[in-house]
């Protein structure tokens, strides 16, 4: 399993917000932004900081996916 940033970058689509935007009300760098953007693992706490400044809970933002070897591995 991994974790996309997939249902964060919705939001940010249907409210209108740009990733800096983002970056600037949570106070990230733009480490934490490339990092998500690249699907890579972030802190919990920047997950906190992501979800006080959207005013959302830590499941509107990520969400866990399946890795395609596992799921052949299954069948």
């Amino acid at each position: 399993m991994h974790i996309s940033y997939q249902p964060l970058w919705d939001i940010l689509k249907e409210r209108g917000m740009r990733k800096e935007d983002l970056r600037l009300a949570a106070g990230l760098t733009t480490n934490m932004i490339a990092n998500m953007g690249k699907g890579e693992h972030i802190s919990m706490k920047t997950l906190l900081r992501i979800c006080g400044a959207l005013h959302c809970d830590i499941a509107d933002v990520i969400a866990l996916e399946q890795d395609e070897n596992s799921a052949n591995k299954t069948k």
